[in-house]
């Protein structure tokens, strides 16, 4: 396990010591509150869900979940905020599709008085809400860019990089992973606030994803059209990752590319283990959901509000290089270690 991740257990238990004040009034019911995901149907988010319902189960607080109909769509999520607060909500747990589109929602929600808390997609700007329970995203991303390098060696100076990003719209997840990628693969960033602007020869281009699989497919073959030599591919998430590698394998290529992504799951996890993805960064999605759901029952008795980690301006739930080929120099756990711990 990483020095990272240990630091970031410390903190959640630290977190945990006033939730316990909060679970007694949590217990009593009365209390209510939101999760609001991207979408219903990335695994990530299946597994924040089972996380929030969990801990409101044990903390006998009412969970109503709802979810964006796709990757972006801001519009179910805004109608989602208005709901929470006509329904009377403490806190609402929101993983934002639109990082500055949603924030007049999110201000009307805590004028309302709810405790608003971004889990894994910092709001831009960041302090809109109450409060961020994340993966320090650009770690995750610098941690597999540090990776790829340090695998390819000299041969880094002439890579040819394809960038497989989230969405035109670049929320801040996605350039968080993008910039932190670039910057540990040794490339000089331009604004680090957004993604495409970097002038580096070795960068072929970058597409979009929605981070699904048939994005990810799609938008390498784009980017092979544009050049059909990319030998390393940097992938917002796993289910991305996966299209790009069935991209590469209906061309013969699927083995002497370089695939590396973020998040951690199962099935991603699964697929450093069968080479499809040779590294990836983990995330904890369960831990930021159940630590949310305490800080509400927190909140709720007395009015406390979380803290951050210390030195950071969000709470940091954790991140894991997993691979099977460790570099030199970049901190890793094995892929047996990663599905013992995959997305807890």
């Amino acid at each position: 396990m990483t020095n990272t991740f240990k630091t970031a257990l410390m903190g959640a238990t630290i977190l945990g010591s006033f939730a316990v004040a909060g679970s007694a009034m949590a217990a009593a019911h009365g209390v209510s509150a939101c999760l609001i995901t991207k979408t219903d149907t990335n695994p990530f988010f299946v597994k924040m869900r089972e996380g929030a319902e969990a801990k409101a189960a044990e903390l006998g607080i009412t969970l109503n979940s709802y979810a964006g109909k796709i990757d972006g769509d801001n519009e179910t999520q805004v109608a989602a905020i208005e709901t929470c607060i006509a329904n009377g909500a403490k806190g609402i747990l929101l993983t934002a599709s639109d990082t500055s589109g949603i924030v007049p929602s999110v201000r009307q929600a805590r004028d309302a008085g709810i405790l608003v808390i971004a889990l894994d997609t910092p709001l831009s700007p960041l302090e809109a809400a109450d409060m961020t329970f994340a993966t320090d995203n650009f770690l995750a991303g610098e941690l597999i860019g540090k990776w790829a390098a340090a695998k390819l060696g000299d041969a880094a100076a002439d890579a040819k990089i394809g960038m497989l990003d989230l969405a035109i719209s670049q929320p801040t997840v996605g350039v968080l992973r993008d910039q932190g990628f670039l910057q540990g693969f040794g490339i000089e960033l331009g604004d680090p606030n957004m993604w495409g602007d970097e002038e580096d020869p070795r960068i072929v281009g970058n597409d979009v994803t929605a981070g699904n699989e048939e994005g990810g497919r799609t938008a390498m073959e784009n980017l092979l059209a544009q050049d059909p030599m990319i030998n390393v591919v940097y992938t917002i998430n796993e289910p991305a990752a996966a299209g790009a590698y069935e991209a590469l394998k209906s061309i013969g290529r699927e083995n002497d590319v370089l695939i590396v992504s973020v998040d951690g799951g199962c099935p991603g996890v699964q697929n450093v283990a069968d080479g499809v993805i040779g590294a990836t960064s983990q995330q904890y999605p369960l831990l930021m959901a159940s630590k949310g759901i305490e800080a509400i029952a927190a909140f709720a008795a007395d009015g406390t509000k979380p803290a951050a980690t210390d030195g950071k301006n969000f709470f940091d739930t954790g991140v894991a290089l997993v691979t099977d080929q460790p570099a030199d120099g970049v901190e890793s756990i094995s892929v047996a270690e990663g599905m013992d711990l995959c997305w807890g």
